[in-house]
């Protein structure tokens, strides 16, 4: 006869007292600061200190990516922020209303993701609007990439608290 195992056996919903939860906060954040409106941030290097073709490259690899994300926020921007709002809601109403470990990990990762698309989308409308070559653009991207920055750290500081938080609450009342 075989044992039969509940689900939350086999993965574990303790989000913050697990190692993978941890390091996809790190990827999430590092992949967030080094991609750039969709560009690699050693791309707006190798045109800051070489110029010419890596400077033309830059300009070109950014207008076509500035146009996808404003495309796709003129289009469905409307959508976008409804499904977003209405996810975020819920994970916060599942997480905090009702508990739920799980439901609270994945608002911390997403919350701050959710201002990283704005971000993005307010950057893309103002290289559009002239900081679309040389050094505006680079300087443009390079505050893009700060606050990218800023915000990971905010986010990162408050999820090692609210986990620290969780993982304390809870041996305390495990016992």
């Amino acid at each position: 006869m075989h044992p039969t195992f509940p689900f939350t056996e086999l993965i574990d919903f303790r989000s913050f007292s697990n190692l993978w939860y941890w390091i996809a906060l790190a990827v999430l954040w590092s992949t967030s600061s080094h991609w750039v409106l969709g560009v690699p941030y050693d791309m707006i290097m190798r045109a800051k200190r070489h110029g010419g073709q890596a400077q033309r490259d830059l300009e070109t690899m950014v207008r076509i990516n500035v146009a996808r994300i404003l495309h796709i926020a003129r289009v469905a921007g409307i959508w976008l922020i409804g499904v977003t709002a209405f996810a975020l809601t819920t994970l916060a109403v599942l997480g905090f209303g009702y508990r739920i470990e799980f439901a609270q990990a994945l608002l911390l990762l997403a919350g701050p993701m959710a201002i990283v698309g704005a971000l993005s989308i307010r950057n893309a409308a103002r290289i559009e609007a002239g900081e679309s070559e040389g050094e505006a653009l680079q300087r443009r991207l390079h505050r893009h990439r700060l606050a990218v920055q800023a915000l990971g750290i905010v986010a990162i500081f408050v999820t090692a608290m609210w986990g620290m938080y969780q993982n304390i609450s809870l041996g305390v009342l495990i016992r």
